[in-house]
């Protein structure tokens, strides 16, 4: 699935730091922080001492916190993630800014196993704009944050309501197909993947679950062709991956 999938640098040689050198981090620098006040592992840090000096939202780059957040999210380390994200909704004039970020919360939160987390932030995002640019990736992911909290029947609706706002979203369309087949609704499965893969979504995952979806149809010899498929698409990104490290 999306969130959106589960069942369940090289460095340069430059010239050099001056001594001493300046240390640095992903924080911009509007969020500098005197390490001798504070204790370097507590994360609450940066954003208790940014309500005590209360520094003013013009102060802050809201963008670049939010570039901040996602860095933090590609390198795994989602807990600083949520800390930006947060600091974005705090800072950000632009409803849609804050609706990207607490979406991209949602996210890191799903990605630290912490379920209500994350679907408090997607359902706080929906509560800013239901029918935005954002919306339907936002819907998606609630549902899928909701499967994954045992809220099945709610998930479909999600699921659901993310195409409605986005026919043109494949994988909204994947996580209907795959909510409607953990429903036994095989054949409605079937039509919202083909759905994701004219759109262009196209993995190994959502070939397995076709393949799933027409074997419990009876038609055994295209999940089999489908399942060969999407082996041959795993180990290869599998291969393109040991190629990259």
């Amino acid at each position: 699935m999306t969130d959106d999938e589960t069942r369940d640098h090289n460095f340069s040689e430059g010239q050099g730091f001056d001594d001493p050198y300046e240390g640095f981090d992903l924080d911009p620098p509007e969020l500098e922080v005197d390490p001798g006040m504070v204790d370097p592992v507590d994360s609450r840090v940066v954003s208790d001492t940014l309500d005590r000096r209360q520094i003013l939202a013009e102060e802050v780059d809201a963008e670049e916190l939010l570039d901040v957040g996602l860095e933090y999210m590609r390198i795994d380390r989602h807990e600083q993630a949520t800390d930006a994200f947060d600091r974005v909704v705090q800072f950000a004039d632009d409803a849609g800014l804050r609706q990207e970020a607490l979406i991209n919360k949602g996210a890191a939160h799903a990605e630290l196993g912490e379920f209500q987390a994350a679907i408090d932030a997607y359902r706080e995002a929906l509560s800013i704009d239901d029918d935005s640019e954002h919306a339907a990736s936002a819907e998606t992911n609630l549902a899928y944050a909701l499967w994954n909290a045992g809220q099945s029947e709610m998930a479909l609706e999600h699921a659901e309501r993310a195409v409605e706002i986005d026919p043109r979203f494949p994988q909204g369309w994947y996580n209907r197909g795959f909510f409607l087949l953990e429903r036994g609704l095989a054949e409605d499965a079937v039509s919202c993947f083909d759905n994701a893969l004219r759109l262009g979504y196209r993995n190994a995952e959502i070939l397995e679950e076709k393949a799933r979806a027409l074997e419990e149809m009876g038609e055994d010899e295209r999940a089999e062709e489908l399942a060969d498929e999407a082996e041959e698409l795993r180990s290869s990104a599998e291969s393109r991956l040991v190629e990259e490290r």
